[in-house]
């Protein structure tokens, strides 16, 4: 009794208080501003299921968060595999009658059921960060001879490559951040990146020519094309323009959050366009705050990869870091116009029971980086064992 008590208590000391509460203010603020929308009746779109969801994601999440952080991340990557391949049969699962897309949406990214329905995309995320940590340590310095460097890459290619079959641009965009934020901080020769630059023109103009679809380059070509932003204000421009429009209407204190007559009506303003719900109700400083909390979000991952004690430690917290920072600048990117329209949520805060449980989970794994960064034993794992 006495030493599971002294247990609890070692873990409490260690709990990355900060990283736990800096999640659950971003989940606070998600959850009064989808109540918010449903209150003030912006969209039809928007009910009450949608801040409920959310509520009852942030507690699960939370309590999965201070789950993993309690067991020692070295054992979470040893037993890669039992999670790698769970979450890779999920994803193939969308390519069966299970598999459902959105209403609107280009991808078949839901996963039903029956009983409930997920994105499997965003746990494989997870397990990518964890598998990639775990190879890169493995390869340690010898990081940058051609057959590693193959490997890893083929490594990285089979989630993409599978996301991208599926029709999910934005994740598939993701897990390419992901892949490159890791290797660049596991050491790559930069051999290896001058050769890479080089060959990106020559790998843009065969993806545009060859391999894009012609929905995919119309949403490129129309971030800066101002003649055909105004042949589709009606179409494929639509969402984007009133996004920005609802984003400028709030100049700096906003339109307030309960209801105003000159509110702008956004298709999917719950998740997507969040953001610029943000803009339009709190103005320019509650957009200024929300950044700057998910700044201190990824400053937080990246602190804690610093005094990470090995370098799987210290890979895990980066690739964590790659999700939160990835899905913020192409959320925020999407809301501002200056990237494409390609379905990816703002972290912690956009609607969806999903992804804000995988936000969490991948919090949970700098936490227990963080609460294991110098301890020998711990509360569901100890280093005498291995």
């Amino acid at each position: 009794m006495k030493k599971a008590l002294r247990h609890i208590a070692d873990y409490v000391k260690n709990l990355d208080k900060a990283m736990l509460a800096l999640c659950a203010i971003m989940s606070v603020f998600s959850v009064f501003l989808l109540y918010t929308m449903n209150v003030s009746g912006i969209s039809a779109q928007v009910t009450g299921r949608q801040w409920r969801i959310n509520a009852l994601a942030a507690a699960v999440g939370i309590a999965a968060a201070m789950v993993i952080s309690a067991i020692d991340y070295k054992f979470i990557a040893r037993i890669w595999f039992v999670y790698a391949p769970i979450t890779l049969i999920l994803v193939l699962l969308l390519f069966t009658p299970l598999g459902r897309g959105v209403e609107g949406a280009d991808d078949i990214g839901w996963l039903n059921l029956g009983f409930m329905q997920f994105q499997p995309s965003e746990l494989l995320k997870i397990a990518f960060i964890l598998t990639f940590a775990a190879h890169l340590s493995k390869v340690g310095s010898r990081l940058n001879e051609p057959l590693n460097m193959l490997l890893l890459c083929a490594h990285g290619a089979v989630p993409v490559f599978i996301i991208m079959k599926q029709g999910d641009d934005g994740s598939a965009l993701v897990f390419i951040s992901i892949f490159l934020i890791m290797l660049f901080a596991a050491g790559i020769s930069w051999q290896y990146i001058i050769a890479a630059l080089i060959a990106v023109p020559a790998l843009i103009w065969f993806a545009w020519n060859y391999l894009m679809q012609p929905y995919q380059i119309k949403r490129i070509q129309i971030l800066w094309d101002t003649q055909m932003q105004q042949d589709e204000i009606l179409g494929i421009y639509m969402q984007q323009y009133l996004g920005k429009k609802a984003l400028g209407s709030g100049g700096i204190m906003g339109l307030g959050l309960f209801g105003s007559d000159n509110y702008t009506y956004v298709p999917e303003l719950d998740t997507d366009f969040i953001f610029s719900y943000i803009g339009m109700t709190l103005g320019f400083v509650g957009c200024l705050l929300t950044a700057v909390m998910l700044a201190v979000i990824c400053l937080k991952c990246l602190s804690v990869a610093s005094a990470a004690k090995d370098t799987l430690g210290r890979l895990i917290c980066i690739g964590v870091f790659a999700v939160f920072f990835s899905h913020s600048i192409i959320n925020i990117g999407m809301d501002l116009g200056v990237m494409p329209v390609i379905g990816i949520p703002l972290p912690l805060i956009s609607a969806g029971g999903t992804s804000v449980i995988s936000m969490y989970a991948a919090a949970g794994l700098v936490m227990s980086v963080y609460s294991h960064r110098h301890k020998a034993e711990h509360m569901f794992y100890s280093e005498k064992n291995d």
